[in-house]
């Protein structure tokens, strides 16, 4: 019995490990120490969205653990993650994150100041609708000019926002609509497209 056990452990572990590799197409060293933050992120992002979207119930404790997550992997730790030059195979980042680094830098200390008032809104679940008409007004994001991110702050009714106490008085929901945008704003002009 316990030779079975052991076997069956062996095979989901190498199933488990190919899986990882195959992910990241054989990614090494900070290319996959990236990928690998930039995943998290992606799995903390997706399990706040089901919950907004209605397919998963909605859980402030899960929301603070996922902005937690979010949160680890940015402002200094995400920018010391793309040391310039790093663009072995099978990365996603574009040089030009090194020739805008400053751009970068302010995209990934606004997440990590977003993601703090993601946590701190989580409780913020049931808001008046007046507090939600703002979202529309806000055209759901961050007031950030053309690209999203031009500063380090957002336009909330009338005044800057800018720190996560205050992100954190907000609307979770909305809260969250900035972390996607800013995340997206990062994307669209620093990571390839897939083919």
């Amino acid at each position: 019995m316990f030779k079975k056990s052991a076997k069956y452990l062996i095979a989901v572990s190498l199933t488990v490990s190919t899986a990882v590799v195959m992910a990241h197409g054989g990614a090494k060293g900070i290319v996959k120490e990236r990928m690998d933050a930039m995943g998290d992120m992606k799995d903390s992002m997706k399990e706040v969205s089901d919950m907004f979207k209605g397919k998963a119930p909605y859980d402030a404790n899960k929301v603070r653990t996922a902005a937690e997550v979010i949160k680890g992997h940015s402002g200094n730790a995400l920018t010391k993650l793309f040391p310039e030059g790093s663009l072995q195979h099978p990365t996603e980042a574009k040089a030009v994150i090194w020739d805008e680094w400053d751009r970068f830098s302010k995209l990934a200390d606004h997440l990590e100041t977003l993601s703090e008032g993601l946590a701190n809104a989580a409780e913020n679940k049931d808001t008046p609708t007046e507090q939600k008409g703002m979202m529309g007004m806000m055209g759901g994001g961050n007031m950030m000019g053309s690209d999203h991110m031009m500063g380090n702050s957002s336009m909330m009714g009338g005044h800057m926002v800018h720190t996560a106490e205050e992100y954190g008085k907000m609307p979770v929901e909305m809260v969250f609509k900035m972390v996607t945008d800013n995340c997206s704003s990062c994307h669209t002009r620093f990571r390839k497209e897939k083919e």
